[in-house]
């Protein structure tokens, strides 16, 4: 059978895409964390991308394809770890995998790389500016890792490199920026602002990343959900309640929270609940007919009480 390596695999995502192609590909993945009850026919190395080993296993391994989850996104982790991991670990993996000859390679991105700003399309496509380093510096390690990315896809045309951009993502195992966010019963708001958000399912997003491996393709693609909807009617269906505070305010409460590690939305994210950062998925949906399966409110509902 063909191979494909996983990094991350020990993650929510990465379970649910082991499992997706455990049934037409050879899986072995690599994680800092363990994988307790991980099925026999899944290979798991536990060690750290950062080591020198995380190389030995990919040349040991030799994978046709790469798909790449093994970020570091949660705001409370040491910047530089959180550098090290993101930035130089994808140097180290692009690095080994042209050493081994792989021919496919899927990078999970977020597209809250586009920033959310007043001046935003309705629709981003994918070649408007990366602006995350203006206006959410906590994850401008993903924009250095798409340059990198960027740089290998030229480098070596043979191999169908990807990125994917994809939206907020929610589900019983994953839980983003927004995500976290919606986790509360009460929900602070920013008085006097509503902006459109978009949501995918964790599982609408596995399909989408074993799209991207069996298309084999190459270049940056915006992955959207099944549509968007107003912060406000957000809040709702997720079966919370919102308060509106004014804008200092806040600020204030989520900073306080996130500094008490009651709340893990950051507060640099803030604007994320003020300005648009919605994407077009058309370019993607036209390369492998993607169409998500799991309706906006099932979506919405899955967020954990």
């Amino acid at each position: 059978m063909r191979k494909i390596l996983i990094t991350g695999i020990a993650g929510g995502q990465g379970r649910l895409l082991a499992h997706r192609l455990s049934s037409s590909w050879q899986v072995c993945g690599i994680d800092r964390l363990p994988w307790p009850g991980a099925p026999r026919n899944i290979t798991v190395h536990m060690l750290d991308i950062r080591k020198k080993r995380f190389e030995d296993i990919v040349r040991r391994e030799r994978p046709e394809a790469v798909v790449h989850l093994a970020f570091v996104r949660h705001f409370r982790t040491n910047p530089r770890v959180r550098h090290e991991v993101n930035v130089e670990g994808t140097r180290r993996l692009l690095e080994a995998s042209a050493s081994v000859g792989i021919k496919r390679l899927v990078v999970l991105s977020s597209a809250n790389v586009y920033g959310a700003l007043p001046e935003n399309p309705r629709y981003v496509e994918e070649d408007h500016p990366l602006n995350s380093s203006r206006t959410f510096p906590d994850i401008r390690d993903m924009a250095e890792v798409e340059g990198l990315v960027a740089t290998f896809l030229w480098q070596y045309p043979e191999i169908s490199t990807s990125i994917l951009r994809a939206v907020n993502t929610m589900g019983p195992n994953i839980r983003g920026v927004v995500g976290t966010y919606l986790g509360f019963d009460f929900v602070p708001s920013v008085t006097g602002f509503n902006p459109m958000l978009q949501f995918i399912h964790e599982q609408d997003l596995t399909e989408a990343l074993v799209l991207a491996v069996e298309s084999e393709l190459r270049g940056t693609f915006n992955v959207a959900g099944p549509g968007a909807v107003p912060l406000k009617t957000a809040i709702h269906a997720a079966g919370r309640r919102r308060l509106s505070v004014p804008e200092p305010l806040a600020h204030l409460i989520i900073s306080q929270l996130f500094r008490l590690r009651i709340y893990r939305f950051p507060p640099a994210a803030i604007d994320f609940l003020k300005y648009p950062c919605t994407v077009s998925g058309r370019k993607f949906e036209r390369a492998t007919g993607f169409k998500p399966a799991i309706s906006l409110e099932d979506t919405l509902a899955s967020v954990d009480r």
